[in-house]
């Protein structure tokens, strides 16, 4: 019987009413081991959360990156609750958009200005729609991955395959405008002169350069740096895209980790504590123009986003966030690999400390993907939920450290004995995992 039976019948329930069954690809029981990771919960609190059968779990996923301080923070959660009863929506604006705006220009680099969203491809959007406003130009050079809109998913239009190493292999852009072909044109990280020709290629053309800065490897050194220079030279507008990363490197975001300051950054998960809210900042003289753009939105405006943000970037400094997030996963990834060692088996926990990921043994993709598979599925019974990699918060600590090692162990000698008796078929219960996203920058 599945563990997790009330989650698989709403699944199937939903898989008739929702295009999909989810609203985002992350969250579909494929990215985990289906038939046995929960698929539906029904509360979390620090870090954990607890599915609708009843199982709780230490979730790794981290609400897909969008907590940063642990669930229900009680600090950041009174302060919304404290808004609601003052009223969340306006016919005019809130004191609080400019309350946050100065806290941000204080704290980011690139920030002399701000405009806010509710969600990254939200706000990539815009960022983009700035810098073509801004300079005139049509064309985008983007490497990585920045959301689901048009001006993005245009890059298959002119080569189907545009897309597969940045976000999913096989996407068809059905739906985007055939005439924007040509105009959203990938690279590839850590390639100067790739970029540098493709720039060349469309000299006068680009009105920006988006990128993911990093996630969880170092870039090459002097990478980002020349990227910044090409832009420069070329007159298009450097915009980091933080979504994934922000404040879990600092309080001057990831550009201040890798000290490039762009002309645009965007910012969504780790500035609200799972509460809905984007963010755009720049220069001035870059966001200044956006005043005459039609850029606009009702819920923009809304306060529990606002005081979301401004709560979870003063508790994320008071509390050192960063830096404890930082020396946790380093701890992680310590016990992880001693753990692998003393059981012999091939198994690697490297990466930033901040997002650390599992190096897998197999000798093929196929048995690769039954061993990724096979871990979820176990550490999911073990109350462990997440993919082969991690995504951290606040609220982690010892016993989070203490029980995943345990799990860990365990896991990790069933796969190391359906390595020696050639069978890890026999030990998948669940259907084989699928890892759609194919992360360029990683």
């Amino acid at each position: 019987m599945s563990r997790v039976p009330r989650s698989t019948e709403l699944y199937e329930r939903a898989k008739s009413l929702i295009p999909g069954g989810t609203q985002l690809v992350s969250r579909r029981p494929s990215r985990f081991a289906e038939g046995t990771s929960p698929v539906y919960a029904v509360r979390g609190k620090g870090a954990r959360i607890w599915d609708v059968d009843g199982n709780e779990y230490i979730d790794w996923a981290s609400g897909i990156a969008a907590i940063i301080l642990g669930y229900c923070d009680p600090v950041v959660d009174d302060a919304v609750r404290e808004q609601i009863g003052r009223g969340v929506n306006f016919s005019i604006s809130s004191e609080l958009e400019v309350e946050l705006a100065e806290e941000l220009t204080r704290t980011i680099p690139c920030a002399e200005m701000v405009r806010y969203t509710k969600c990254g491809g939200e706000a990539c959007t815009v960022a983009v729609r700035i810098a073509r406003g801004v300079t005139g130009r049509d064309k985008v050079l983007f490497c990585g991955y920045h959301g689901w809109h048009d001006w993005y998913l245009a890059a298959n239009l002119d080569a189907g395959g545009s897309l597969d190493a940045h976000l999913l292999p096989g996407i068809e852009p059905i739906g985007v405008p055939r005439g924007l072909a040509g105009t959203s044109i990938p690279f590839p990280y850590g390639d100067l002169a790739a970029l540098g020709e493709a720039l060349d290629r469309n000299r006068g053309e680009v009105a920006c350069v988006i990128m993911e800065p990093l996630r969880s490897q170092l870039p090459p050194e002097g990478y980002l740096a020349g990227v910044q220079k090409l832009c420069r030279e070329h007159g298009a507008v450097l915009i980091f895209d933080e979504v994934s990363a922000g404040f879990r490197f600092g309080m001057e975001c990831a550009q201040g980790f890798v000290s490039v300051v762009p002309d645009m950054a965007v910012l969504a998960k780790s500035v609200s504590n799972g509460y809905p809210m984007g963010l755009v900042v720049g220069r001035r003289d870059v966001m200044a123009p956006a005043a005459r753009m039609f850029i606009s939105s009702t819920y923009w405006s809304d306060a529990i986003g606002l005081i979301a943000t401004l709560t979870t970037i003063r508790e994320l400094r008071r509390r050192r966030t960063a830096e404890y997030v930082a020396e946790f996963g380093a701890r992680l990834q310590t016990r992880l690999n001693q753990t692998a060692a003393e059981v012999g088996i091939d198994v690697h926990c490297g990466g930033l400390a901040v997002h650390p990921h599992l190096h897998l043994p197999g000798k093929d993709a196929t048995e690769r993907k039954l061993l990724t598979t096979l871990y979820i599925q176990e550490m999911a019974k073990r109350g462990c939920h997440g993919y082969a990699s991690f995504y951290l918060n606040g609220a982690q600590g010892d016993a989070e450290l203490e029980q995943t090692a345990t799990a860990a162990r365990e896991t990790f000698a069933l796969m190391r004995r359906g390595l020696d008796e050639g069978s890890l078929t026999s030990l998948v219960e669940s259907k084989l995992q699928d890892e759609p996203f194919q992360r360029l920058v990683r």
